[in-house]
């Protein structure tokens, strides 16, 4: 197996699959997880999901595994399932140098255990099996290189509406307005407005006033619509409660975007 292991890194792949292993050499199960558990007790190999393998140098020992946007790509199309890497790794990717990404956050159509090995996290957020068709269109994504080869990278515009819609697994609402503070303007209006159709209209609201808000108007401008069809006010947060409903009617009132401004937004300049 450790010549396996060697073949496949001189080829510049630091992954494999099981079905990779037995087209080499036909291990019998049993010879097979044998050989896994052995190098895995060497910390040679680490292992995402059943039957999908990460080789590890010597560099990456020591956090368990590599940076998951080295092999994600590879993972999911082991999985057979499509993906975006969002939120707070796509906002840096794109230039939100004030966004710390702790955890690798990647959109999927569907729910899947987060993945913890060693220091390496990745979280999978799920969006409706609809709306995720409609949105990861390759024209709206982004490419990162990697030694695998590309993996797929929310584009700014869903980027800033994945940050508007699942904030609360990115930092919070201070961490959306940074994003938007910091790439608003590089948003193509047009795109925003059509990928803004396939996200909750309270959603594309609150990326509306953050975009006002930091100057983006001409990004801010068309997503008004969605304004005008809303029926009720929603809070910018909408997870903090008043302690008594009477408190509600105390938040400021944005008119324009039919938000309870509920929350202090703060940025890092």
């Amino acid at each position: 197996m450790k010549e396996f292991l060697d073949s496949e890194l001189a080829r510049g792949r630091a992954y494999f699959s099981k079905a990779d292993v037995v087209v080499e050499k036909p291990y019998t199960p049993q010879a097979f997880q044998s050989a896994i558990a052995r190098l895995k007790r060497k910390k040679l190999l680490a292992s995402p999901r059943r039957g999908f393998y990460l080789i590890l140098r010597p560099e990456d020992r020591p956090l368990g595994a590599p940076d998951p946007a080295r092999w994600i790509d590879p993972l999911m199309r082991h999985l057979e399932l499509d993906y975006r890497i969002s939120l707070l790794r796509a906002a840096a990717f794109h230039g939100s140098s004030h966004q710390a990404a702790m955890v690798f956050q990647v959109i999927t159509p569907r729910q899947l255990p987060q993945i913890e090995i060693g220091r390496q996290r990745v979280h999978f957020v799920y969006q409706a099996t609809k709306a995720f068709a409609e949105c990861n269109r390759p024209e709206w994504l982004a490419q990162l290189k990697t030694e695998s080869g590309f993996a797929n990278v929310a584009g700014v515009e869903l980027t800033l509406l994945d940050m508007c819609r699942y904030f609360h697994r990115a930092a919070g609402i201070n961490g959306a307005a940074q994003a938007v503070h910091d790439l608003g303007g590089k948003a193509d209006s047009h795109i925003l407005s059509k990928a803004a159709h396939f996200y909750e209209n309270s959603s594309v609201r609150r990326l509306g006033y953050l975009l006002e808000r930091f100057g983006h108007h001409r990004q801010a401008d068309l997503l008004r619509p969605f304004a005008h069809q809303a029926k009720s006010f929603k809070g910018l947060d909408p997870a903090v409660k008043p302690i008594v409903a009477e408190l509600d009617e105390m938040d400021e009132k944005n008119l324009d975007w039919k938000l309870r401004i509920n929350v202090a937004v703060e940025i890092d300049q």
